[in-house]
């Protein structure tokens, strides 16, 4: 249980000095000093560059506007999922002065070990957004806010069904580190709605398989996600491609390498099936440049979890639920410009 440490000092005001009027006296030691309190809100995400985290920590601000009282602290390993900086950072996040931590983990144990058990020990609440802590650990947060990942995972395999041929039911899944909880809650997702089963590798249930090298793990490097796709692409007979995460997307290089090989997609002799809708994304695919995708909310996820850490620090009154899921939505070339909004 966290207990909340009250930030309100009210000082006595049966004192009188000389030399100062009563009433200034008065008004000078009954003032409630937690008048311009400021409470720092951490949000770390699992790297600090990517847009969909900086969209969260915008919905954080946007809520801190409302609130004079409250500070947005962003910050994340700059530019892949790299599991010991994000523990550095939510330390040193800590020792500089934060209220509560709103935080996306890449890796269950190793964040609780390193990082998560001291914030527990001195108080300071946690609430995860985009990917939860194990269960096994959900003592150490008070709830999570963002996505129903296992269901995200069988949206996206389902948009692969739509657009697959019997003759090509063979598969590649890409995510990005290997501990990350809500990337293989997707991967689960996806191998039940094509197979009905979520534990093994496709091997064959309802006519689909994996591709022997696959699930590939980028550790959400830009770079090494893009160049995971361009193997993939040039062979001759790709497999369908479903990214639980939208790290090769994301580089800004995508559309430049893909360019060539949008006859295949045209063709369906390619499928691309992405996660996320970030704007980069979008000018992919309405070039043609990605078959489908399915976006999340993590201005909302940032808000929403700004809210409800607010009201813990405050008013100590904690989530009323321990799981809030935002809803998802879908993009294809049609709608790409009107699917969503980024910000």
């Amino acid at each position: 249980m966290f207990f909340i440490k009250p930030k309100f000092i009210y000082s006595s005001c049966s004192i009188y000095k000389p030399k100062i009027s009563f009433s200034l006296f008065f008004v000078l030691l009954c003032l409630p000093f937690f008048a311009n309190a400021q409470f720092v809100i951490g949000i770390v995400g699992k790297t600090k560059n990517d847009s969909f985290y900086i969209q969260a920590y915008k919905g954080c601000t946007e809520f801190a506007k409302s609130q004079p009282d409250v500070t947005c602290k962003y910050d994340g390993p700059d530019d892949y999922q790299d599991i010991r900086t994000q523990a550095l950072i939510i330390n040193d996040m800590m020792k500089s002065g934060i209220d509560g931590l709103l935080v996306s983990i890449s890796d269950s144990d190793y964040l609780v070990e390193r990082a998560l058990k001291d914030l527990f020990e001195k108080n300071i609440p946690v609430i995860t957004f985009d990917s939860d802590l194990l269960a096994k650990d959900h003592q150490y947060r008070l709830a999570y806010v963002g996505t129903d990942n296992f269901d995200f995972g069988v949206a996206l395999g389902n948009q692969l069904k739509n657009l697959v041929s019997e003759e090509n039911k063979r598969v590649c899944i890409q995510s990005g580190h290997p501990t990350a909880p809500n990337l293989n809650k997707r991967i689960a997702g996806v191998r039940f709605a094509l197979s009905g089963q979520s534990s093994q590798r496709l091997s064959g249930e309802n006519g689909w398989s994996e591709y022997n090298r696959c699930p590939l793990y980028s550790l959400g490097k830009r770079g090494a996600s893009l160049e995971q796709v361009k193997s993939l692409t040039k062979m001759d007979k790709p497999p369908a491609f479903v990214a639980v995460a939208g790290f090769a997307q994301f580089n800004t290089e995508y559309i430049n390498l893909m360019t060539p090989y949008k006859h295949k997609l045209d063709s369906k002799e390619l499928v691309i099936v992405s996660a996320d809708t970030e704007k980069i994304q979008l000018d992919a695919l309405s070039k043609g440049l990605s078959s489908s995708n399915a976006g999340q909310n993590p201005y909302e996820m940032g808000r929403l979890s700004a809210q409800l850490m607010y009201d813990v620090i405050k008013h100590n009154k904690k989530p009323a639920k321990a799981f809030y899921f935002l809803d998802f939505h879908y993009c294809q070339q049609s709608n790409a410009q009107t699917c969503t909004v980024n910000y």
